[in-house]
């Protein structure tokens, strides 16, 4: 590997996706936050463009506290997701496998000279699935500060609606766009399926 700034780039986000998988469970707000400023600065334009597959270690690292902390609350913090309660096993395993099936049909596609670009159906499932990533590990920051300073009044109660509505939205806008996007992709390059 030569070391130009996109494979240095790349490498730092790879190195960088076990340190986000930590960091939300560690007790109290501020590694939450800091999981959550790293998520950001990872899924930004720059970063996407650098290497996919930094992108799909950075959803499996992401999803499995997220579905630990759902699943899990402390005796301090409950961290269930509104409406959802607890994130279900079968969208971590639909999201998961979704990237995985679309991974291995790319490269199955391209030993038989097809490149299958991203399409609009999956750049749109990717931003709602970060938007949901990042709402939820500062969802998580959220409820640590608030058991470290119980506020109280008007806008502790309009925040704890407005932000468990967009983590609740957006998980379900996920769950809709990586099946609707999976359909297209297999739909688009059927005659691949077929040996065509």
């Amino acid at each position: 590997m030569s070391w130009t700034l996109p494979n240095i780039l790349t490498l730092a986000r790879i190195c960088l996706t076990p340190v986000l998988a930590l960091l939300p469970f560690i007790q109290g707000y501020w590694p939450k936050v800091i999981a959550f400023l790293i998520f950001i600065d990872q899924v930004s334009e720059l970063g996407q463009l650098l290497d996919p597959i930094a992108d799909k270690l950075l959803l499996f690292a992401t999803l499995i506290p997220i579905f630990w902390l759902t699943r899990h609350p402390t005796i301090l913090v409950d961290y269930r997701i509104p409406w959802w309660g607890s994130l279900p096993v079968w969208v971590a395993l639909l999201l998961v496998g979704r990237e995985l099936l679309i991974t291995a049909f790319r490269f199955f596609a391209k030993r038989r000279g097809v490149v299958i670009p991203a399409m609009g159906a999956g750049k749109l499932k990717a931003v709602v699935q970060n938007v949901f990533i990042g709402a939820t590990l500062f969802w998580f920051a959220w409820k640590d500060a608030l058991a470290a300073h119980p506020w109280a009044g008007w806008f502790r109660n309009f925040w704890d609606k407005f932000h468990g509505a967009v983590v609740a939205v957006t998980l379900g806008g996920a769950i809709l766009l990586t099946v609707y996007s999976l359909v297209v992709y297999l739909y688009r390059y059927r005659t691949l399926l077929k040996g065509g």
